[in-house]
């Protein structure tokens, strides 16, 4: 048997599927069970264990023994012995989500050299490439005679338009230190861009799409004749949208004045100024801002409950205008030529308040108008891709159950 472990590696979560890959559909691997541990570093830790192969028997429990990635991955292999009774020696590739790859734009096998590549990136991803490469390591001690392979979120966008990808900076020094747009959720986009091109059963090298993945972190993707012409997100996953804790886009200079000691509301005077290190700005725009600077709250659901008072009413409206700006830059970018407005994403796929309020707002560029019906219902319906829209024949809105997990595991079938 040929099992294929599919790891994401959260912040603060981790993410499991284990797939069976058939020798005469090796494009099509078959989902056996499926994992998700939260609140790693809150104990306890909530854990769900479902395994689809042994009728949906599953384990949904308080976990006091997981408190980094490398236990909750320790408890996953205990429980996928225990209680799938699945032998370890049958996985025989494990693919781990690493958001930010810089110069990689395919797969790797992990090695010393592509492991020490990925730890040197994890500055520019600090809220994923660290807990990804801890689960790495667990894995290749867990499970050594199983190949870890990585898969990076930043490759789908490997062939942005030199234009689009190039900041206006100092060139040489760009390109000595990579400073430029990598764009990421990648494998998310991949996954949304099989997935609605099966629905509108034309071929993924035709599709036009406007791509949204909302979730804690939001990101959106320009796909033209199958491939990322633009993305929300740059250097690393900070710029673009907010998101639960990043700010998103920000003057660039708002760091300085945000730590600096001066008592004026903005001032220049550099007998007050304040050094700020790298880390610090970091630490302040990745983990101290987004939706729960603004509300008290990382949970947009939450913050859609009461949009009718402040400061959710803010943090709403604020989302709700960054995302009809890229609306617009990108239905310009794809020259008015867009299949389907796509959203993806916890908040994506579960928000029907931000949907209305997009669909809302996107009538004018010639898209359906939501029905209200088809909206309320997303999540009952068993679809990977929901169509929430009217069935006017204008443009369609949609809503895509992405499975980051399972894009992997397609792409290890197709790779290995």
């Amino acid at each position: 048997m040929s099992l294929i472990l599919a790891v994401n590696a959260g912040s603060s979560s981790l993410k499991i599927s284990l797939f069976r890959r058939t020798a005469n559909n090796p494009a099509n691997p078959v989902l056996l069970l499926s994992s998700s541990t939260s609140s790693i570093f809150t104990p306890p830790a909530k854990f769900k264990f479902t395994c689809i192969a042994l009728q949906h028997r599953s384990l949904n429990k308080e976990v006091y023994s997981i408190t980094d990635h490398t236990s909750a991955f320790a408890y996953f292999l205990h429980c996928l012995k225990e209680e799938a009774r699945v032998d370890p020696i049958d996985i025989k590739h494990i693919a781990h989500r690493v958001v930010h790859g810089g110069d990689y734009t395919n797969p790797v096998v992990i090695s010393e050299q592509s492991f020490h590549h990925i730890d040197r990136l994890s500055n520019l991803a600090p809220l994923h490439n660290g807990s990804a490469l801890s689960v790495i390591e667990s894995a290749i001690k867990g499970l050594p005679h199983a190949k870890s392979i990585a898969f990076f979120d930043s490759a789908f966008h490997k062939d942005l338009p030199s234009h689009v990808a190039t900041y206006a900076i100092n060139q040489q020094v760009a390109e000595e230190r990579g400073l430029k747009k990598y764009g990421f959720h990648g494998l998310s986009y991949a996954f949304i861009l099989r997935a609605v091109a099966a629905h509108l059963n034309k071929a993924p090298d035709t599709l036009n799409i406007i791509a949204l993945h909302i979730g804690s972190g939001a990101s959106m993707c320009a796909i033209r004749n199958g491939q990322s012409i633009d993305t929300s997100m740059g250097l690393t996953p900070l710029s673009g949208l907010p998101g639960a804790t990043r700010a998103g886009d920000i003057d660039a200079s708002l760091i300085f004045h945000y730590t600096s000691q001066s008592p004026a509301r903005i001032s220049h005077d550099p007998s007050i100024s304040k050094g700020v290190k790298v880390t610090e700005a970091e630490d302040v725009l990745n983990f101290k801002s987004g939706w729960k600077a603004l509300t008290g709250t990382a949970d947009f659901k939450e913050i859609t409950e009461k949009a009718d008072t402040n400061p959710n009413t803010l943090a709403f409206r604020i989302m709700l205008d960054r995302i009809l700006h890229f609306t617009g830059a990108y239905h310009l970018s794809l020259h008015g030529d867009v299949d389907a407005l796509v959203f993806a994403g916890g908040v994506g796929e579960r928000s029907a308040e931000l949907r209305r309020a997009v669909g809302e707002a996107v009538g004018c560029l010639g898209f359906a108008a939501i029905d209200e019906t088809k909206n309320s219902q997303v999540n009952d319906d068993e679809g990977i891709v929901v169509d929430v829209g009217r069935a006017d024949g204008r443009k369609r809105i949609l809503v895509c159950h992405t499975d980051e997990q399972l894009e992997m595991a397609k792409e290890c079938s197709d790779w290995v």
